[in-house]
């Protein structure tokens, strides 16, 4: 091979290689691995909540539209389930809780979370038990609520008004981008 032509295939090979890096970098965002965002939202009081008979039984989720009762007492916001987060593909820590507010609306808190941050986390309510095989929720019924606030703390998503809750009992941290669970939280 003459100078000219190996000159032009370096040049050629440099450029490809440069393309795939900036692609690859584009692609899977590795400076996320050493990045991370703290939030401590309040759970948001309101003037009322749903009393024990007010509140949905245990096996039967509630559906979000669900109103209030008018004769409830006054006791603040009602944690209907909850449960601790496992790890999947990533390191991941601290509790899910499905919580009735007082004016009937609800909202799925995240307290003391400790995950890692990657390019489209969103947070999924899930049919699928927690656990297992991180690549299995795409394959279920989900409730997309939005994409991870922070990577750290606590953070409230608020479920859309009228959202048939039924079977939706897994809360799953999920990356979109690469379809697997950061970890997954069983709402008991």
């Amino acid at each position: 091979m003459g100078k000219p032509r190996r000159r032009t295939f370096l040049a050629l090979a440099s450029a490809a290689f440069l393309v795939l890096l900036v692609a690859g970098m584009l692609l899977f965002q590795p400076w996320r691995l050493f990045t991370s965002s703290s939030i401590d939202e309040p759970l948001t009081p309101g003037p009322a909540a749903t009393a024990a008979a007010g509140s949905p039984q245990a096996g039967s989720p509630p559906v979000a539209s669900q109103p209030a009762p008018a004769a409830t007492a006054a006791i603040g916001p009602n944690v209907l389930a909850t449960g601790p987060f496992q790890s999947q593909e990533h390191p991941t820590s601290g509790n899910a809780s499905l919580v009735q507010l007082p004016d009937g609306s609800y909202v799925v808190r995240l307290e003391n979370l400790a995950s890692s941050d990657g390019p489209d986390v969103k947070v999924w309510l899930s049919n699928l038990e927690a656990g297992g095989d991180w690549f299995k929720y795409r394959s279920g019924r989900f409730l997309d609520l939005g994409p991870v606030k922070a990577t750290h703390g606590n953070q409230n998503y608020a479920v859309p008004p009228g959202t048939d809750l039924t079977g939706l009992d897994t809360l799953v941290l999920w990356c979109d981008r690469f379809s697997v669970a950061f970890g997954s939280a069983a709402l008991a």
